[in-house]
């Protein structure tokens, strides 16, 4: 596999060195032996979709695939998945799966590269999966990403809000139950998410609270060791109800609550990144980011505050993308923040009927033989750099500068 390139080579084996479980202090994740600091700098790897199997073991086998994930640096793997994996597909078997979905090539590749998946159950498969990433040291973050396997994320897709279409609130809670008994025991799964990007008409402040606090107290009940993931509203962009009413479980979850947040050129829509100055629009965006998200991590109750997905076209074609990301990759780097970049494939099984389609955000190549954007990885430099910690001074505001000036050379 030839992702390895001479970019590779300036990051550094991300072999996890931290004593586990993990905890919190104040607005930073940490060894919850030792206090010290723990910095996630992830990369998401989709499962959530319909073949409900993590992408690209069609082209490659996992452990190739998870060893090059750790040589480029990342220490875990936002891994994805769908409710009713869990609750009502749990026996069907990815070749079953495959075969009913018609991805004869696919399987063909699947049999090539990773043979002794084709007869697991989703479930187990995705144990594997699992195992590989940690074989190589990585910690993983469950994400529930749907409750109905599919491609994410609209506002009518049925999966958005608590009581929608496919949205039962009890078997999602039902769904975090089982995930949580089921990996309470593997050590490096660190965290899971309550939910990926709440979104639709359907949401409401009130809604959010009641099912929020179940969802997170039912994790801890069954797995008390994972750090749980709270996302906000309006796709994981508004958390702005918290600053008049406090999640209610700062007491009950002391030191494992999480909150995270999303981000793209899009978000919001991709027009002003083309059409305003963009010393403007960078200006207002991390107004806006402070004002709805970044509170969290100020005032009397500092929690940690995880970017679980930003990610741009790798292909270099997408202007708004082009001027978002040095903007918003300052912001990251000025704050110390936790992060995963949205995404690794480069490819999808079936992605909203087309078979095999390219992912252009993935930072592998379609084939997943190297990396879509080699110069890319360079522009994550300074993002796996802790700049920042409980038990570490600030870096002088000098050298801060310095560094964030160095992301947007890098990234011009």
């Amino acid at each position: 596999m030839k992702v390895i390139t001479s970019t590779l080579l300036i990051f550094i084996f991300a072999k996890y060195s931290h004593s586990l479980p993990l905890s919190t202090n104040s607005r930073w994740v940490v060894d919850q032996l030792t206090g010290e600091r723990l910095k996630f700098k992830c990369v998401n790897w989709p499962a959530h979709l319909r073949p409900m199997l993590a992408e690209g073991l069609d082209k490659k086998p996992m452990s190739h695939i998870a060893r090059h994930i750790s040589l480029m640096g990342f220490n875990c793997v936002r891994l994805t998945w769908a409710t009713r994996m869990f609750t009502r597909y749990s026996n069907k078997t990815v070749v079953q799966t495959f075969r009913d979905l018609n991805l004869v090539n696919a399987i063909t590749g699947i049999t090539k590269n990773n043979p002794q998946v084709l007869h697991l159950t989703a479930v187990d498969a995705f144990s594997a999966v699992i195992g590989a990433i940690t074989s190589f040291g990585m910690m993983v973050v469950l994400d529930n990403h749907v409750s109905e396997p599919m491609w994410c994320c609209s506002n009518d897709d049925g999966n958005g809000f608590f009581g929608d279409k496919y949205f039962d609130p009890r078997e999602w809670l039902n769904g975090l139950s089982i995930v949580g008994k089921r990996y309470r025991n593997t050590q490096m799964v660190v965290a899971m998410s309550l939910r990926n990007e709440l979104r639709g008409p359907r949401q409401n402040a009130n809604e959010w609270y009641r099912w929020v606090r179940n969802g997170a107290t039912e994790i801890h009940r069954v797995n008390p060791d994972v750090l749980v993931l709270i996302s906000g509203l309006s796709y994981a962009l508004d958390f702005s109800a918290l600053k008049t009413k406090l999640l209610g479980l700062e007491d009950a979850l002391q030191n494992k609550l999480v909150y995270e947040a999303h981000r793209y050129s899009f978000s919001g829509g991709s027009d002003k990144w083309l059409r305003q100055p963009l010393n403007q629009i960078c200006h207002d965006l991390t107004s806006d980011i402070n004002k709805n998200v970044g509170f969290l991590t100020t005032g009397p109750h500092q929690a940690p505050l995880f970017i679980t997905e930003f990610g741009v076209n790798l292909m270099g074609t997408n202007q708004a993308d082009n001027n978002f990301l040095p903007c918003y990759m300052a912001y990251l780097a000025k704050m110390d923040l936790d992060w995963a970049l949205w995404a690794l494939q480069g490819s999808y099984y079936l992605r909203q009927g087309a078979q095999n389609t390219d992912e252009q955000y993935g930072l592998l190549d379609t084939d997943w033989t190297g990396l879509r954007n080699p110069g890319f990885n360079a522009k994550l430099l300074l993002l796996h750099q802790t700049l920042q910690g409980e038990f570490q001074s600030v870096l002088l505001n000098e050298q801060v500068g310095l560094e964030i000036k160095r992301v947007k050379l890098l990234t011009n």
